[in-house]
């Protein structure tokens, strides 16, 4: 089995020092992860792509564990399943392209599309030409169409190599894991806090788990299967921690001793400080939130400022201007919905009506 892995976009922007670095941790984290399916996996750095061979038996469960472990590695745009030949001439190409492409254009319409590099006596356009015109009358098709056909037969022609396309698959994007600085995420089990590590692990940071326990171990045991289940899909390249703070006890002095109001955003002030305690100790710049503005009355923008002025970090928040149903969609299509929906609410304090306008001198004077 052989796949070309096209890398982020916006690797082409950078300068060529930290493109090679970058292309060489993507390569890294891609070798990492597909040994453990194939441990004579061989893997080519190009300028522009990483080629994969990989001496797995060719069959359709072989071929579905690889594509599935290639789509969840942040920094990879595409990635095309091919087969690989020599390039002899025009017609040895045409008779590769039809042994695998006409059934797929059977009574359908197509067009034929070939990325060509190298020095070749010829174009893009004229193997194009000569591949469409021989598969259109030798095949049941519905005819050529070359704008919005049913089916576009890829091809890619590289010095003396012909690849022929037999699926393209989407990647993650972002950037690779592990170019980045180190994050650590705040986690409550639920479908923001999922979501926000989704996001910070595609755009190639890696993070740290922190958990605020107040349910007991049944809470801290389902949070730590989210994670689990969130590192192993999407980061498990590099290693993490989940670091759980006992955070009953605040709580109770919560309740016996702050203003029914004021307890949301001091719950939320205190869980920041702790943050920023842990965060320093692991060296990390900043720390994520699934915080989204005014989803809950300790998220209005004059609270978040309240709550941020207890720490000199960096507060990331990747959810801040999603809506909760579009959270919970990005939840179900990567996996974590599952855990989220069945994962108990602990609210920690709950008040009758709390401020969603917090001011600094009451908020210090109850704390």
């Amino acid at each position: 089995m052989k796949f070309v892995v096209r890398f982020f976009p916006e690797i082409s922007i950078k300068s060529k020092p930290v493109r090679k670095r970058m292309v060489k941790q993507l390569s890294n984290n891609v070798k990492k992860i597909l040994t453990r399916l194939d441990e004579d996996i061989q893997i080519q750095t190009t300028w522009d792509n990483l080629q994969i061979n990989c001496m797995l038996e060719e069959n359709e469960k072989n071929s579905a564990l690889m594509i599935d472990a290639l789509s969840r590695i942040p920094g990879i745009a595409h990635f095309n399943y091919v087969q690989e030949f020599e390039y002899v001439d025009f017609h040895a190409a045409y008779e590769q392209t039809k042994i695998h492409y006409e059934k797929q254009i059977e009574g359908k319409t197509f067009r034929v599309r070939c990325k060509r590099t190298g020095h070749h006596d010829f174009g893009s356009l004229d193997i194009e030409k000569y591949i469409g015109g021989g598969l259109n009358q030798n095949c049941n098709t519905n005819g050529v169409k070359l704008k919005n056909p049913e089916v576009t037969v890829l091809l890619e022609l590289k010095d003396k190599k012909f690849y022929v396309v037999t699926e393209k698959v989407a990647g993650m994007g972002g950037y690779p894991l592990g170019t980045q600085d180190t994050v650590m995420t705040l986690v409550s089990g639920g479908f923001d806090s999922g979501v926000a590590a989704y996001k910070i692990l595609a755009r190639g940071m890696r993070t740290h788990f922190i958990f605020f326990n107040l349910g007991g171990s049944a809470h801290e045991i389902g949070v730590k299967q989210v994670t689990k289940f969130i590192w192993d899909q999407y980061g498990s390249s590099h290693r993490c921690r989940f670091i759980s703070v006992p955070f009953e006890g605040v709580v109770e002095e919560l309740l016996t001793n702050v203003e029914n109001s004021q307890m949301g955003v001091i719950l939320k002030r205190m869980m920041y400080r702790a943050a920023d305690k842990i965060s320093e100790e692991y060296e990390s710049l900043c720390f994520v939130t699934g915080e989204a503005v005014a989803q809950v009355s300790s998220q209005t923008l004059q609270n978040l400022h309240v709550i941020d002025s207890v720490t000199n970090k960096l507060v990331l928040r990747p959810l801040i201007t999603s809506d909760k149903q579009v959270i919970i969609d990005e939840a179900r299509r990567i996996g974590t919905d599952k855990f989220a929906e069945t994962m108990p609410e602990y609210c920690g304090v709950i008040s009758k009506k709390p401020t969603t306008k917090a001011r600094f001198d009451k908020i210090e004077k109850e704390e």
